[in-house]
């Protein structure tokens, strides 16, 4: 098998599924054992791993093709060091979910088959072809003209406002984005702001988040644009996987009056890997995860 492109994570009721490309074959390859612990709604790693064992074994024992479906590729184990770990394609995953016991089984097999062929979906491709074509070094960094050339990536053919600043007001939640008729002068006052520490940075995130200048799709533009501007000016970027979905929307609902919850939540989830694949692809697939409706 050729060296793996990418890990995607996938979110089933809140839980991780890691798949692996396999670009020999074009194909993804699921964890096992994030399967197992889905379905059996098992938290503790050991549990689940001592279970697949017996699983196995007893499918073993009845010739099933699950076994032999079965392929082993490099994940990150618990303790941090990459280990060999079982996978499945698509088609081993279904038919290990029919020889689960529960009712769990059967809607984890209709999210699993459903083809995103959503809007979202297809802008997450785009996002993780950013990176592939290496056209996100090319963006302007720090700047609304920035911003707006990662939305109009992102959305181009999906939204007709893609990369195009709001022409009307926008709010969520109760609360009140950047009016639009200062949008232009606010922005300016935005880039204007320094970038030197920390601290600087995202506080210009926090401030950029306020203004949300497009109609749709602003968070997700807006953190590559926070990554961008750690990266240049502090040889950093946020490893998003480290960040649950709960903890950063309730940071930046608070951002706004108290961003010190918002700071400590990302300076925690710091990381000098900048140019790591893996780690891009983790970050675009948590950062589409939070915005998924409840």
């Amino acid at each position: 098998m050729s060296t793996m492109s990418k890990v995607s994570i996938r979110f089933f009721d809140d839980r991780e599924v890691r798949a692996v490309w396999d670009d020999e074959n074009s194909k993804w390859w699921f964890s096992v054992l994030d399967i197992v612990a889905v379905l059996n709604e098992e938290p503790d790693y050991n549990k689940t791993r001592n279970y697949w064992k017996y699983l196995k074994a007893k499918l073993k024992k009845e010739n099933s093709e699950v076994v032999s479906a079965t392929t082993q590729l490099k994940l990150l184990a618990p303790d941090g060091k990459k280990r060999l770990a079982d996978m499945l394609d698509s088609e081993g995953v279904t038919q290990l979910a029919k020889n689960f016991p529960n009712n769990r089984a059967m809607k984890f097999l209709d999210w699993f088959l459903y083809s995103d062929t959503s809007l979202d979906g297809q802008s997450k491709k785009k996002a993780y072809s950013l990176f592939e074509s290496n056209l996100i070094n090319e963006f302007e960094v720090g700047t609304a003209k920035g911003l707006q050339q990662i939305h109009a990536y992102l959305f181009g053919g999906l939204y007709d406002f893609a990369g195009q600043i709001r022409q009307k007001n926008i709010s969520k939640g109760g609360f009140q984005f950047a009016v639009s008729r200062f949008l232009g002068e606010t922005l300016q006052q935005i880039e204007a702001m320094p970038e030197t520490t920390f601290d600087e940075i995202v506080n210009k995130y926090v401030e950029m988040n306020i203004a949300h200048p497009f109609m749709e799709g602003n968070g997700r533009s807006t953190r590559i644009w926070l990554d961008l501007l750690l990266k240049k000016r502090l040889k950093k970027c946020v490893d998003w996987s480290k960040i649950s979905k709960r903890d950063y929307m309730n940071a930046m609902m608070l951002s706004p009056t108290k961003s010190n919850v918002l700071k400590s939540l990302l300076q925690n989830a710091l990381t000098n890997k900048i140019n790591d694949r893996e780690m891009y692809m983790k970050g675009i697939d948590y950062s589409y995860y939070y915005e998924e409706n409840e």
